[in-house]
């Protein structure tokens, strides 16, 4: 089978800092694919650069087939995002939100009943500046899913977090690939990438290290979980 994402010898940089250098990964179809490093590795820029937001400055990628600066728009309609930090005005209502978002797909899934399924039911009239941490990440997925997309790409979705709301996190994201979605998760919580994820890319200032099931990663650093092959690969802690 064919990857739906192609990532081949991706750099950028900003001035004299490089970000993502000479970055390459594949991403099969219907996996959670987890892109794992601590904060300031380059996987922001690295997804940022895959969805087509930030332009890199040499290399090849490919989604779905197509390039994510010339297909932008088409992409767009197949592809859901969910960005770090990502933040809505605190008195829109969430019944509002999901509209706004419906209002850019062509053929978007129903807003009730994917509040439903994603626990928020008659949440519609609830400003978003009165959701619970919780809250918000259950709707930053919905808004992910609005338009059907066939991936999903998750930039640190349960930082934050309390144990209890990124538990349910977890469950909601192995509910949505189990709808067929393919799953991009970028994370630096090394439990998180454990337990969802069936292949991971490990960078480090930019690099991939290397990339493979996390039990194949703990094999092959010999170490007994994978926050402590996290610390051979790159002598950091996440």
């Amino acid at each position: 089978m064919s990857p739906v994402i192609e990532v081949e010898n991706l750099h950028k940089s900003y001035g004299n800092a490089v970000a993502v250098d000479d970055v390459s990964f594949t991403v099969a179809q219907g996996e959670i694919f987890g892109i794992l490093g601590r904060n300031g590795a380059g996987k922001t820029t690295t997804v940022e650069c895959l969805v087509g937001l930030r332009s890199p400055d040499r290399g090849r990628i490919r989604v779905l087939g197509r390039d994510p600066q010339r297909d932008h728009a088409e992409l767009t309609r197949r592809v859901g995002v969910q960005l770090q930090d990502s933040q809505l005005p605190e008195r829109l209502r969430v019944g509002e939100a999901m509209r706004l978002y419906q209002s850019f797909y062509r053929n978007p899934a129903d807003p009730r009943t994917l509040l439903a399924q994603l626990g928020l039911a008659g949440r519609e009239k609830t400003p978003y500046g009165k959701l619970s941490g919780g809250q918000k990440q259950r709707l930053a997925i919905a808004l992910a899913l609005i338009g059907r997309p066939r991936i999903a790409v998750l930039d640190e979705l349960t930082s934050g977090l309390d144990p209890h709301a990124r538990r349910d996190t977890w469950d909601l994201i192995a509910e949505v690939r189990a709808s067929g979605v393919t799953i991009v998760l970028v994370t630096h919580f090394m439990p998180e990438a454990e337990r969802l994820c069936d292949r991971i890319a490990v960078i480090d200032a930019g690099r991939v290290l290397v990339t493979g099931t996390p039990s194949e990663l703990i094999e092959r650093t010999e170490q007994p979980t994978l926050e402590d092959a996290f610390v051979a690969l790159t002598g950091r802690t996440s």
